[in-house]
Parts: structure tokens; C-alpha cells; sequence
């Protein structure tokens, strides 16, 4: 059996939908059911928390593989997860971690997905390591200005980065998780093509049919909202400013072919991401 935990965020609901149409059968670990409603019914659900290991013996029990995807910026969930996985006698976990542990210092976000890696490492269990960059539905984050005042708040200036649609993440995960192989794997998932914040928002309103202006972030508080428009911790706030000091001053941008080996063919383009989510956008801008 295969359990899934995170299948109601970017990446676990393409998961669960690309499992369910190539007829795995798996189960989802839910500390909210509602939020789950509109996934597919033949997944398996069972309702547990990481924050109270207790839940987790019996959503665990009888899984053999499982895929690792805990939010925010802690090692708890990570820790209650891998010790339920050895009871539970998991043969393989595929985690998703971050592009962040390759940097050399190692930023704050790396030093957490690092400190998560190695608690997998730990546990003693064959792993394969997904390492994305930043995802395409960041650009969702940009919907609060948009619907204010018709802008993007840019962190990055002159920066650069590939980013990479959850869809693409998820194909890798279930290729990892239903074949043979990837044990002890460490992909590093991008896009195929390098942007400023400034040539997505291009691409975006050459799709969408609007004006949308550009906003060089101008404070610290700034740059949080671009990415956490309602405010983050101040440990996250932090990480994130030092993150984008670090993109802004990157302007050739990290890109792999992975995915493309991996899956055989090309990752999907922004501007396709754009167009499937062109309504979202239209709407938030009144047209």
C-alpha cells in the first residue's frame, strides 16, 4: 500500500489525481477530511495528525511505501512520520525536499529540507530525494495585488529561476513510488526555461489579454508579501527575504533536465500554466 501525506496541497492533489488514473491504489492521510472532498473517491482516507505520533499507527499500518511532504519550516512532522514509517515497516519513502540544500552557505531554507533529509537518511529506510525550485502556483501568491491595484510586487529584480509546475513534481513522485530503481535517488526538478519575475508577469498578460504592471519590492515587508501575502513567522519571514538577496543576485538561474529524462519528455511551460489558469487571473483583474 501507498500512503500519501500532503495530498491536499500543490503537489499532493496532482499526485493523488495521476495515481488515480493510472489505477494505484493508495491511501491519504488527512488530519481534515473536508479539505478532501473533491479528490478522488476510490483513495483510500484515513484521518491522523503528525503533530500526535498516537494517530499514526493505524494509518501507517499495512503502507509499504510512502510519499513525505510536511509544510513549514520544523522537523517535528518529519520525525513523527519516519518513526510511524520503521514501525510500520515502509520500504521506500520519496520526500519531497528543496533545491535550497545545494547552496554552498546553505540558506535557511535548505538548512530545514537538510535537517528533514537527514532524518529520513537516519530512519534507515532506501529514499529517493525530489529537490524542486520554486513552483509555477507561486504566481497565485501574486492574485492579492492584483485584485487591489492591478500589480506584482517583484523580490527578485534581475534574478532568475526555472520554475517548475507541481504537475511535473508529482509525475517524478509517482514514477519514484510505483517503479523500481529510484531508491537512493536525489532529483533536482526545475522547468525548462529561466525567467525574471518581470517575464512571467509578461507572459502572463500576453495570456490573459491585460495590463498588469511590475512593482520592485521596496522593504523587507515587501518582499514577504510577495510570497505570503497575509504575513509569515518571523523565522520563515527571514529565510524568505534571505532567499530572495540570494535569487535577485542569481541571474543565469539554476535549470536541470531531469524531469525530461525522467518522464520522457518536456516539462510544461509557464505559458501553458498560464493558460489553464488564465480565468483565475482574468478574474482577480475585473476583465
Amino acid at each position: 500500500m501507498l500512503l500519501l501525506t500532503g495530498a491536499t496541497g500543490n503537489v499532493g492533489r496532482e499526485l493523488v489525481r495521476q495515481l488515480d488514473a493510472q489505477g494505484t491504489d493508495f491511501r491519504i492521510l488527512l488530519r481534515d477530511p473536508a479539505r478532501a472532498a473533491d479528490l478522488p473517491q476510490r483513495a483510500e482516507r484515513v484521518v491522523a495528525d503528525l503533530d500526535k505520533p498516537t494517530t499514526l499507527t493505524s494509518a501507517f499500518h499495512g503502507a509499504d511505501r510512502l510519499f513525505l511532504l510536511t509544510p513549514g519550516i520544523g522537523t517535528a512532522h518529519t520525525a513523527h512520520a519516519v518513526a510511524a514509517a520503521r514501525a510500520a515497516g515502509v520500504r521506500h519513502i520519496v520526500h519531497l525536499s528543496s533545491f535550497n540544500v545545494l547552496g554552498d552557505p546553505m540558506p535557511a531554507m535548505g538548512r530545514w529540507h537538510h535537517e528533514r533529509e537527514n532524518l529520513v537518511r537516519a530512519s534507515g529506510i532506501p529514499a529517493t530525494f525530489l529537490r524542486p525550485g520554486g513552483f509555477m502556483t507561486n504566481a497565485l501568491d501574486w492574485l492579492p495585488t492584483l485584485r487591489e491595484a492591478g500589480y506584482v510586487l517583484d523580490p527578485i529584480g534581475p534574478g532568475r529561476y526555472a520554475p517548475i509546475d507541481p504537475a511535473d513534481i508529482a509525475a517524478v513522485a509517482a514514477l519514484a513510488l510505483t517503479e523500481d530503481g529510484h531508491q537512493g535517488a536525489e532529483y533536482v526538478l526545475t522547468g525548462a526555461e529561466t525567467f525574471t519575475v518581470t517575464d512571467q508577469v509578461r507572459i502572463l498578460a500576453e495570456t490573459t489579454g491585460t495590463a498588469i504592471e511590475v512593482r520592485e519590492v521596496a522593504t523587507a515587508a515587501e518582499a514577504v508579501r510577495s510570497r505570503f501575502p497575509h504575513g509569515a513567522p518571523p523565522a520563515l519571514a527571514e529565510a524568505l527575504v534571505e532567499g530572495f538577496t540570494l535569487m535577485r543576485a542569481d541571474t543565469a538561474g539554476l535549470r536541470t533536465d531531469t524531469v525530461e529524462k525522467l518522464l520522457a519528455r518536456k516539462p510544461r511551460t509557464f505559458a501553458a500554466w498560464c493558460a489553464a489558469h488564465a480565468d483565475v487571473f482574468r478574474q482577480a483583474l475585473g476583465a
